[in-house]
C-alpha cells in the first residue's frame, strides 16, 4: 500500500514521517529527491542556470536556494517557471521509487512526502492521502521562528501554497499535528492498528 503524505510548510510532516518510519513504513522524500535533482551536473541545475542566471548558482557551482528562494517566493510566473523545470524530474526519481519499493519492499506501507502534493496534481499517484495539520496562525508562527523570517515573508511563503484549511477538508487520513508528540505519536499508532499494519 502506499499514501501520499502532505501539510504545509511549518506543520510538522517530517515528525509524522520519522513516527511513520519508527512503525515500519518506507519513506520516499521529494524534498530530499528535489534536491538531489538540482545537485551540480543534472540536467535541472543547467536549466534552472539558463532560466534564472548565473546569480542563483553559488561559488562551488551548487544551487543558491536563499537567491532562488527570494526570486520565486515574491513572482508567481517565477515560481511556475522554476516548476516546470524541477516537477517533471521530481515526478521521474519518485515514480521510478515507489515502483521499485512496490516490488522489492517488505514492508507493508510506502510513503511518499509530498509537500505540494494537492497543488502539483498527484492525488492519483496514492492510494490514500494523510494530511498533517495545524491551524494557519501556528503554522505561520513555527514558521517565522524555524526558518527566522518576518511576518510578511512568512505570509508570502503560506500564500504560495494552498490553504491548509482547503488541505483538511481534502484529507483521507487527518493528524492534527497542533497538540503533543505524545498526542501525534498516538494518532500515528491509531492509523497503524487499524490498517492492520501492525
Amino acid at each position: 500500500m502506499n499514501i501520499g503524505l502532505t501539510g504545509g510548510i511549518a506543520t510538522g510532516k517530517s515528525t509524522v514521517a520519522k513516527l511513520l518510519i519508527k512503525q515500519g513504513a518506507i519513506l520516499i522524500d521529494l524534498d530530499a529527491i528535489a534536491r538531489e535533482v538540482v545537485e551540480p551536473g543534472q540536467p535541472a541545475l543547467l536549466a534552472i542556470a539558463a532560466r534564472f542566471g548565473q546569480a542563483v548558482l553559488q561559488e562551488n557551482g551548487s544551487l543558491d536556494r536563499k537567491k532562488l528562494g527570494t526570486i520565486v517566493f515574491t513572482n508567481t510566473a517565477e515560481r511556475k517557471a522554476l516548476e516546470a523545470i524541477t516537477h517533471p524530474a521530481i515526478r521521474a526519481v519518485m515514480r521510478d521509487r515507489m515502483a521499485y519499493h512496490a516490488e522489492k519492499s517488505s514492508s507493508k506501507l510506502v510513503v511518499v512526502d509530498v509537500p505540494l502534493l494537492y497543488e502539483s496534481g498527484l492525488e492519483s499517484y496514492f492510494e490514500q492521502i494523510m494530511v498533517v495539520y495545524v491551524p494557519r496562525t501556528e503554522q505561520l508562527q513555527r514558521l517565522i521562528e524555524r526558518d527566522k523570517l518576518t511576518t510578511d515573508e512568512a505570509q508570502r511563503r503560506l500564500d504560495a501554497q494552498m490553504d491548509i484549511e482547503e488541505k483538511r477538508l481534502r484529507a483521507d487520513i487527518l493528524i492534527d499535528n497542533s497538540g503533543s508528540l505524545v498526542s501525534t505519536e498516538q494518532q500515528i499508532e491509531r492509523y497503524w492498528r487499524e490498517k492492520g499494519l501492525g
